[in-house]
């Protein structure tokens, strides 16, 4: 479904002569295409699942947060405005982000479901938490608020 909305996308790009989303478009195929050809060393012969797309985006979308940083401390502003250009491309992907609240609720639910005591199961937390809301969860944030909640 994603890899069809991701070929729609670049087609209405460049039927639009949109030169940003088409080569911000042609970007997450590409990077679509490595992460195919090497799961098929390890067996998966249908290219990578949605789950792994979402947080293929979702990495992507961290980058260019790091380098939209870099650039403003180097006074390079107009690099950063192409990086936050592809951001908001990029999102189009994605489903809706949770709130801050929302993530919070999320990770106690999580925390009282799986019956985590302490830091210890701070794996099996995150686990879960990727298992259910990938996509859509920041999950650096949501690191911070099960660790705070185990007691880390």
């Amino acid at each position: 479904m994603l890899r069809q909305q991701l070929n729609d996308a670049l087609k209405t790009a460049m039927l639009a002569k949109d030169t940003r989303a088409v080569s911000t478009v042609r970007l997450i195929l590409a990077a679509l295409k490595d992460r195919d050809i090497a799961a098929r060393g390890r067996g998966v012969t249908d290219g990578i699942g949605e789950d792994e797309i979402l947080s293929m985006l979702q990495s992507m979308i961290k980058q260019r947060r790091e380098s939209i940083s870099l650039y403003e401390q180097g006074g390079r502003l107009e690099l950063a405005q192409q990086e936050a250009d592809e951001i908001t491309i990029i999102e189009r992907f994605l489903p809706k982000q949770m709130s801050e609240a929302e993530t919070d609720q999320a990770v106690r639910d999580v925390i009282a479901e799986i019956g985590a005591g302490g830091i210890k199961d701070m794996g099996r937390v995150m686990a879960a938490l990727k298992e259910r809301f990938a996509g859509s969860m920041d999950f650096t944030k949501a690191s911070g608020m099960a660790k705070k909640a185990l007691g880390g």
